[in-house]
C-alpha cells in the first residue's frame, strides 16, 4: 500500500540524490578548475546528507498520507505499522547501497578523476564499508523513526501536545548541557567526540531507532484517522 504513491518512497529520494550528485560534482569541478596547477586537496561535501534527512520527511508522510486510507481498508494498526516499517526499511537499505556502491567507485577512480569524494568519507569507511553501509542505514532510518514518531503524535494528540512534545525534547537537551557545564563535563565529552568510531555510532542510532519504533507503535495503537 506504502508504495503505490511510489513519489514518497521512490521518486523523491532518488531526485534528492540525483540532484545533490551532480551539484557537489559541478562544484568539485569549478574548484578544480579554478587551481592554477590543477591539482587540489581531497574534497568533501555535505550534500550525501540530503537524501538521508529527507526520510523525515518520508516518515510524516508514510502516515499522514496512508493511515486513513489503511483504516477504511479496515487494515489493522499492527498491519499498518510493520507493513510501513518494512517499506522504510526496504528503502533505507536501497538507499545504503546506493552509497556503497557509489563509495566504492569514488575510491577506485581518485574521486571520479579529480578527487572529489560524495559518497566516500573517510572516518566513516575507516572500519570496513560493510560498517558505512550500517552507518547510513541506521541514520536514514533514525530521520524515518522522528519523522513517523512525531506525525504519531498529531495524530493522537493534535498539534498542541506535538509542540509541547518537541518543547519538552529541547528543555531536557538543555538541562543535560547545563549539568554538563556544572559539573565541568566539556573536555570529557569532548574527548569521548573524538574516539567514537564508526561502529559505536551505528549502536548509538540503532539504539535511538528502536526507542523512537517502540514509542510510535505505542501511540499509534490508539490514534484515529
Amino acid at each position: 500500500m506504502q508504495l503505490l504513491n511510489k513519489q514518497t518512497f521512490v521518486y523523491l529520494p532518488l531526485t534528492i540524490l540525483g540532484s545533490a550528485f551532480a551539484i557537489s560534482l559541478m562544484i568539485y569541478g569549478i574548484i578544480t578548475l579554478a587551481v592554477d596547477d590543477g591539482s587540489t586537496e581531497p574534497m568533501y561535501g555535505g550534500g550525501s546528507q540530503a537524501p538521508l534527512w529527507y526520510f523525515l520527511a518520508v516518515g510524516i508522510q508514510a502516515l499522514a498520507f496512508s493511515f486513513p486510507f489503511s483504516q477504511a481498508m479496515s487494515i489493522t494498526r499492527r498491519e499498518f505499522y510493520l507493513g510501513t516499517y518494512a517499506t522504510a526499511v526496504i528503502t533505507s537499505a536501497v538507499l545504503s547501497v546506493t552509497f556503497l556502491i557509489g563509495g566504492l567507485i569514488e575510491r577506485a577512480t581518485d574521486g571520479w578523476g579529480f578527487n572529489g569524494y560524495f559518497f566516500y568519507l573517510p572516518w566513516i569507511w575507516d572500519q570496513t564499508p560493510a560498517v558505512a553501509f550500517l552507518l547510513y542505514f541506521t541514520i536514514a532510518m533514525f530521520a524515518f523513526s522522528i519523522g513517523f514518531w512525531g506525525a504519531t503524535i498529531f495524530k493522537r494528540f493534535g498539534t498542541a501536545w506535538l509542540i509541547a512534545t518537541g518543547v519538552a525534547l529541547v528543555l531536557v537537551i538543555v538541562l543535560v548541557c547545563f549539568l554538563v557545564t556544572v559539573f565541568d563535563g566539556w573536555p570529557a565529552f569532548g574527548r569521548w567526540i573524538v574516539d567514537l568510531r564508526p561502529i559505536s555510532l551505528v549502536g548509538i542510532v540503532f539504539a535511538l531507532d528502536l526507542i523512537f519504533a517502540g514509542t510510535s507503535y505505542l501511540t499509534l495503537r490508539r490514534a484515529t484517522p
